[in-house]
C-alpha cells in the first residue's frame, strides 16, 4: 500500500465551495499521476470532470448525502461495465481495494478545515461503491469514519516528528 505523503496533495476548491461550506452536496474529486506521484482533490458542490481520466478511470469521487437526516460520506470507485474482462475487473477491484485507504486518507486529510468547522462530520461513516457488471466486485463497504483518517496521518506526522 502507498504511504500518504501530505506535501504530494494538491488541494484545489471549487467556487462557490470554501473550506468550511457546504456541506450539502460538498463533492470530492481525487484524481492522481502516477507519472510524478501526486495526488489531486478538487472540492466543490459538483464533480471535477475535467479531472478524469475517461481512458483509466482509476478516481474516487464522493460527496455528502444524508440518509434519515444523517450525513454519510459516500464514495463511488468505478471497476468495470463491460469494457473489462473478468480477470481485469478483478485487478482494478484489487487495487482499489489496496489503495483506498490512501485515497479516503487524502480526501479526509485534504479537507481537515471542514471538519474542524464542522466536527460532528468526524464520526460520520464513510461507505464506498464499487461499480462493477460484474456481481462479485460490485459492493458498498464500510470504511470508518473521517476520524479514523484524520488520526492515522495525526499519529505518523507525530511519530516521524519524534524520531
Amino acid at each position: 500500500m502507498s504511504k500518504f505523503k501530505p506535501e504530494k496533495l494538491t488541494v484545489n476548491f471549487i467556487p462557490p465551495a470554501t473550506a468550511y461550506r457546504p456541506i450539502d452536496s460538498r463533492k470530492y474529486t481525487l484524481t492522481h499521476s502516477d507519472l510524478i506521484g501526486e495526488l489531486f482533490l478538487a472540492i466543490g458542490n459538483v464533480f471535477d470532470y475535467q479531472a478524469i481520466n475517461y481512458k483509466m478511470r482509476d478516481e474516487v469521487l464522493a460527496d455528502w448525502v444524508t440518509i434519515n437526516g444523517e450525513y454519510i460520506l459516500y464514495a463511488n470507485v468505478y471497476v468495470s461495465n463491460g469494457e473489462y474482462d473478468k480477470n481485469m475487473s478483478r485487478i482494478r477491484y484489487m487495487i482499489f481495494k489496496r489503495e483506498l485507504d490512501l485515497a479516503l486518507t487524502a480526501m479526509i486529510y485534504g479537507d481537515r478545515s471542514f471538519f474542524t468547522y464542522h466536527p460532528l462530520l468526524l464520526d460520520a461513516p464513510i461507505y464506498v461503491r464499487f461499480a462493477s457488471s460484474f456481481p462479485e466486485f460490485n459492493e458498498i463497504a464500510y470504511y470508518g469514519t473521517p476520524r479514523l483518517y484524520l488520526n492515522k496521518v495525526n499519529s505518523k506526522r507525530v511519530t516521524e516528528t519524534q524520531v
